[in-house]
């Protein structure tokens, strides 16, 4: 029973953890009526609890393996407590930077879910699990939604105390109800390091990730106040629209994960870096309102349905090291939510517009979708490259002046030569002797006429030994009818199969 009910728990803890990530944000407008924040330090304010929330991803995300999600989540929302009751007495920008840097423990858990999770389900369900458990994602909109008009109530630091209750009955929750028998995988940390740090995969989801991740923390943390200081929206309307973009991306997520589990998730992603690239040019050229709507909310469909194929992908390619893999993946996307505020807020000190920020944001999604197409057809090379080098049968390739191009290690264990010992010679090398000129003549006027032959053989081994063989010759043809290759398969016959 309690196994049964970790997606369901750990979903929650994700959303209160993000609900307390993006207090400072979402009560910001509130907050600069009674701390004197410069206008160019609002970025760095608002974006300082991604900081802590995308390092702290990895040994959250390695420690959940270690001892089990119940205590990584209890120990986590207990620290919480700390910040947030900091925050509520903060009279300076100072107070809000370090109560805001600790903040980020609330985003740091969302690695633990990803990395706890997928132990209860069949790897044919984990994208739809993980996306199920980004819902979580949904705690960003609740607080700027309900936080402001909670603050228009009884104000902002009442507000951010009511999280404190929240935190403790989670704690009380995950005591009761966290699974105490998780299956826990006790790699050293430096031994999963050096198990995923050389493979380039890493490197592109988290490029990946740091774009659609990364992108929706940015316009969560940035919309609310662009909106109120560019278009003249009300406070609550501002957070009305930001809640819609973040729900939007939110519910998209789990689509994205379940769409994984059906397709292929590389071919997904080409689909999401293109939205991406056309929805961020149509952002910088600085619209109106309703063509601003639209480019944000086709970003969020693509955040959202890209955070959900990201999170199919890491646990299929690193299963083994997927606690350490997910926390890198995702801190990476974490500071793709720290950075983009910051370099917009630049960007408008010096130009007095966005438009350059938004194109920086195409260029790298059009870069992305340019990776995604070359990993999807390097994973089909790849699939080939396999099948060629596990087959049982002996293969060699030849150009079509009979000179050998490549073998397959079968070709070696059968023929005891080495690859870099026949690459370049002439298949005659294996040649026993005990066929006439004649034979090999109309072997090759078979293959000229029907572009196939087949039968049994005499070679010889590298060490002399005589054997038969039983041989395919395939013509590889281009698309004028010219043959371009020669592909030879072959297997040894016994005695056995020479009787038949």
């Amino acid at each position: 029973m309690i196994k049964k009910l970790q997606l369901s728990l750990q979903t929650m803890n994700l959303v209160l953890g993000f609900m307390v990530w993006v207090i400072i944000s979402s009560l910001m407008p509130f907050i600069r009526e009674d701390i004197n924040i410069p206008v160019g330090s609002l970025a760095m304010v608002t974006a300082v609890p991604v900081v802590l929330g995308s390092i702290l991803r990895i040994p959250l995300g390695y420690y959940a393996n270690i001892v089990g999600a119940r205590i990584i989540f209890m120990v986590s929302f207990i620290l919480l407590l700390f910040p947030v009751f900091y925050i509520s007495r903060a009279d300076s920008m100072a107070d809000l930077i370090i109560g805001g840097l600790f903040l980020g423990i609330g985003g740091a858990v969302f690695s633990v879910g990803v990395t706890s999770l997928p132990k209860y389900y069949p790897k044919e369900k984990h994208g739809l699990v993980n996306g199920i458990y980004g819902m979580g994602n949904i705690g960003t909109a609740i607080t700027t939604f309900s936080a402001p008009v909670v603050a228009t109530q009884i104000g902002w630091q009442s507000t951010v105390q009511l999280y404190m209750i929240l935190l403790a009955a989670f704690i009380v929750l995950n005591f009761f109800l966290g699974d105490r028998r998780e299956v826990k995988v006790k790699t050293p940390i430096i031994e999963q390091i050096k198990g995923v740090y050389k493979n380039e995969k890493l490197w592109f989801f988290s490029l990946f990730y740091f774009i659609t991740f990364g992108s929706f923390v940015a316009f969560t943390v940035y919309l609310p106040n662009f909106l109120v200081a560019n278009f003249d929206l009300s406070k609550v309307d501002a957070g009305i629209r930001t809640a819609g973009f973040i729900a939007l991306a939110t519910f998209l997520r789990p689509v994205g994960g379940w769409l994984a589990d059906r397709f292929q998730p590389l071919f997904l992603l080409v689909g999401t870096f293109a939205m991406y690239t056309i929805a961020a040019i149509v952002l910088a050229f600085s619209p109106s309102i309703g063509l601003y709507t639209i480019g944000s909310l086709a970003i969020a469909v693509s955040a959202g349905i890209g955070n959900g194929v990201i999170f199919k992908l890491v646990p299929f390619y690193f299963n083994k090291q997927a606690g350490i893999a997910n926390g890198i993946v995702s801190m990476m996307g974490g500071l793709g939510g720290f950075f983009p505020p910051l370099m917009l807020s630049a960007i408008h000190g010096i130009t007095g517009q966005y438009s350059i920020g938004f194109m920086l944001l195409s260029q790298v999604a059009l870069a992305s979708l340019i990776i995604v197409v070359w990993m999807y057809y390097q994973d089909k090379l790849a699939l080939v490259s396999e099948v060629f080098d596990s087959t049982a049968q002996g293969i060699l390739v030849t150009d079509p002046s009979g000179y050998i191009k490549t073998v397959n290690p079968a070709f070696t264990r059968l023929t005891g030569y080495e690859a870099d010992e026949v690459l370049g010679q002439r298949p005659s090398i294996l040649k026993s002797g005990r066929q006439s000129q004649d034979f090999y003549s109309q072997m090759w006027a078979e293959i000229k006429q029907h572009g196939v032959w087949q039968g049994a053989i005499w070679n010889k081994r590298k060490n002399g030994e005589e054997y038969v063989q039983w041989l395919n010759i395939s013509a590889v043809k281009d698309e004028t009818g010219e043959d371009v290759r020669y592909v030879g398969t072959f297997s040894e016959l016994n005695q056995q199969q020479l009787k038949a």
